[in-house]
């Protein structure tokens, strides 16, 4: 990639994308320069050889790519900070949750603008993203498509898909790894040592992903694959049933998935208040 990108806001994704866009080859570190307010992150993170400053408008005057990667909550201040430096000519990308691109244009002008909802698979190249924008052209959408696909897997929906992507996507690596802990724990119980089971625990699970990725077989295809009648595993997930598996899993995302609606509703109030 040959501009410089600017990453604002250097917490855990946005140091997942810095990671994986050094990973994926396509820049150094003196192709990007990342921003923070905290003075032990600023020094943490110039100790692993990165730019960081806490200017964020600096920032982006050094850049032609900007992501905003930031809590919902300090858009507003983050969106006047930048305002008078952002030009017709960057591409700007927003992680932040519950903040539509017409927001994102109102605040910082018409430039084009990508919503992402990645995950922190970022920084091994591995995340699902998915991707809405505004004011983009063909040029546009092949430099972002393109980093983010070097980066895993990406998939362009409509803005009003994005709190559900947000819940699948990005909150979904954490319920699968609690799955996995659980999984771990499992293994613990019936005599492996923990690093063990949680070595056969993640590849199962790395597998389980890559046979559906590869085959796109609809999961109980694969899984009827290894149930035999009156057989270990089909009595193991009949049991996980019985204790609401599959419920719990459905009930925390649709919980996750109104909480996101609720706070984006309370957020709009205040904004038209």
């Amino acid at each position: 990639m040959d501009k410089k990108i600017a990453i604002l806001g250097a917490g855990n994704l946005g140091t997942s994308l810095a990671k994986g866009l050094l990973v994926s080859d396509q820049c150094t570190l003196a192709d990007m320069i990342l921003t923070d307010k905290r003075g032990h992150r600023i020094g943490y993170l110039r100790e692993k050889g990165y730019t960081v400053t806490d200017n964020n408008a600096e920032a982006v005057k050094q850049s032609q790519i900007v992501v905003m990667s930031i809590k919902p909550q300090q858009f507003e201040s983050l969106a006047q900070e930048i305002r008078e430096s952002i030009t017709p000519g960057h591409i700007v990308l927003s992680t932040i949750t519950g903040v539509t691109l017409k927001e994102i244009e109102s605040a910082i002008g018409k430039v084009p603008i990508f919503r992402i909802m990645p995950n922190t698979a970022l920084a091994i190249c591995e995340s699902m993203t998915c991707i809405a924008s505004k004011n983009t052209h063909t040029d546009h959408n092949e430099i972002v498509l393109s980093m983010f696909n070097k980066m895993g897997s990406t998939l362009e929906i409509t803005e009003d898909m994005m709190g559900a992507a947000t819940v699948v996507g990005a909150c979904g690596i954490a319920f699968a790894l609690r799955f996995m802990r659980a999984m771990s724990q499992g293994g613990i119980e019936i005599g492996f040592n923990s690093e063990m089971s949680q070595l056969i625990t993640a590849q199962t699970v790395k597998g389980a992903a890559r046979l559906i990725l590869e085959t796109n077989n609809h999961p109980e295809r694969e899984i009827d694959k290894v149930t035999t009648p009156q057989g270990i595993t089909i009595s193991g997930l009949n049991e996980m049933e019985h204790q609401g598996l599959s419920s719990a899993v459905i009930r925390g995302l649709i919980t996750s998935f109104t909480k996101l609606e609720h706070l984006m509703e309370k957020s709009s109030g205040h904004k038209d208040g």
